[in-house]
């Protein structure tokens, strides 16, 4: 269940990272580089949130699956 709701955040900074990717290409010299580098910050920030969604759901930590156990009965 954490997974599923980590994806929401993670697209919001798929989407802000392709923005700022596509702005860095319009600029020049060292904002450009500081663009590109942003941008892959944030590409690594996206891929990171799934990952730790992943995890917390498959290691049993999710406080979501307890709140749908007591919802269930």
């Amino acid at each position: 269940m954490c997974f599923f709701i980590s994806l929401a955040p993670a697209t919001f900074w798929l989407v802000l990272g392709y923005f700022v990717l596509f702005s860095s290409t319009k600029a020049e010299g060292r904002v450009a580089t500081f663009g590109r580098f942003l941008a892959i910050w944030i590409f690594c920030i996206a891929s990171f949130i799934p990952l730790m969604g992943a995890y917390i759901t498959l290691s049993g930590l999710c406080p979501l699956a307890d709140l749908m156990q007591k919802l269930a009965g």
